[in-house]
């Protein structure tokens, strides 16, 4: 029996500790995942920080340092290519890349897959990050490949960082590196893909004291190191509290210095003001013209418009009315063949009428600058081969009529 409860006690401590060996790697998993993602957050605002005074290049260190952690990242929990024989080869981070990056529009895989200097897998994905940095299509390349869920989970175990919420968080970080103008040399050692990248977390864990601490750093490890002595007593405790003047002028230089420049950014900052501000009244003031130009083109095609419609009417109705003698012309000169002499003074009522409609019809006035004098129409021809004597009778004929004798 006591066998027994021992063995059910060691297996219960047993099952207690796989429980908390779990616990513990899922804790020391989340914590990995969380500094690399805090350490990239700093590393992309002293990068932005960088760029404001100098190029960033090769020898940036602040670059290296993010290409380091990018790395990382990408690397993190990346599972091992299977071969034939059942044992997992190492892979690179370029592995996925080249794969999930393929939808991109003039994405660079295929020339960095053919670039001579750079064979291994490695030393491609490091050429990927720079030629990315210097197209500022970084977090584009990364939102695609994150998108691509079913080769993400192809390429990366559980727990790593691209399959978890800190991806979303990991493309937007780098979207601000699309403001920064990078300058690589493709042929560098920054590509030597021999050695595994190294962070440099020393940048930032610097301890920046506080303007309301009392005393110095100095002077707190002199404190410390004094109180930790033999010979140190209750009464020598205070005196640290009391500051002598090195320590006052030391402290108001400080806080001088932080006031010179929070002066000197205010400064710019109201130039930049100034300057955005004349360059809007300016664009204001050029929209401003741009739009009565506008409104006065538009007026001007607008009366153009009414003019060539009120000219297309105009000549319509002479084209009616031209029509119009051309058929009573050709009616009268019918007539005039088949009439007999003691009908010719119908005839000439008939052609006296056309006359007076020839000679009130005149030209209209808006279309002799347009389109010039219309007396070369045909109708004209066939009215003025009217006004001929050749088919009008004369005076003679019809006082000698038979018809008209007096009986």
């Amino acid at each position: 029996m006591a066998s027994r409860s021992l063995g059910g006690l060691s297996g219960s401590r047993s099952g207690g500790g796989g429980g908390g060996k779990k616990s513990l790697s899922a804790r020391n998993a989340a914590v990995e995942r969380r500094n690399l993602i805090t350490v990239c957050r700093f590393s992309v605002k002293t990068l932005i920080d960088r760029s404001c005074f100098e190029t960033i290049d090769d020898s940036s260190p602040e670059f290296n340092n993010f290409a380091a952690i990018l790395e990382q990242i990408l690397s993190h929990r990346l599972k091992g290519q299977v071969t034939w024989f059942g044992y997992e080869s190492p892979r690179s981070f370029w592995d996925y890349i080249r794969v999930a990056c393929r939808k991109v529009s003039q994405n660079c895989i295929c020339s960095i897959e053919n670039m001579e200097n750079v064979s291994s897998s490695r030393a491609k994905g490091r050429a990927w990050i720079r030629v990315a940095l210097m197209e500022k299509h970084l977090s584009e390349y990364i939102s695609t490949a994150l998108r691509d869920f079913k080769t993400t989970r192809r390429f990366y175990e559980d727990g790593a960082i691209v399959l978890g919420e800190e991806a979303n968080m990991l493309a937007g970080m780098l979207l601000g590196l699309n403001a920064i103008d990078f300058s690589f040399c493709l042929k560098g050692e920054g590509l030597d893909g021999n050695f595994p990248a190294v962070i440099d977390y020393t940048p930032y864990l610097k301890f920046t004291q506080s303007s309301d601490s009392i005393s110095s750093d100095e002077e707190e490890l002199r404190t410390l190191g004094s109180s930790g002595s033999e010979s140190s007593t209750p009464e020598t405790v205070g005196p640290p509290f009391i500051m002598d003047e090195n320590s006052w002028f030391n402290k108001c230089k400080r806080v001088k210095q932080k006031y010179q420049l929070t002066l000197e950014q205010k400064g710019y900052l109201e130039e930049l003001l100034r300057l955005r501000e004349n360059q809007l009244s300016e664009s204001v003031s050029q929209n401003k013209i741009l739009l009565q130009r506008i409104e006065d083109s538009d007026l001007a095609h607008k009366l153009e418009k009414e003019q060539l419609e009120y000219i297309i009417v105009e000549l319509q109705d002479q084209l009616k009315s031209y029509q119009s003698l051309d058929q009573l012309s050709a009616e009268v000169s019918l007539s005039q063949t088949s009439l007999d002499p003691g009908q010719s003074q119908e005839g000439d009522g008939k052609q006296d009428t056309l006359n007076l409609i020839s000679e009130g019809k005149e030209d209209t006035p808006s279309l002799l600058g347009l389109c010039g004098s219309l007396t070369s129409v045909a109708s004209y021809k066939s009215l003025t081969s009217l006004k001929s004597n050749d088919y009008l009778a004369s005076p003679t004929t019809e006082m000698t009529s038979p018809g008209l004798t007096p009986s």
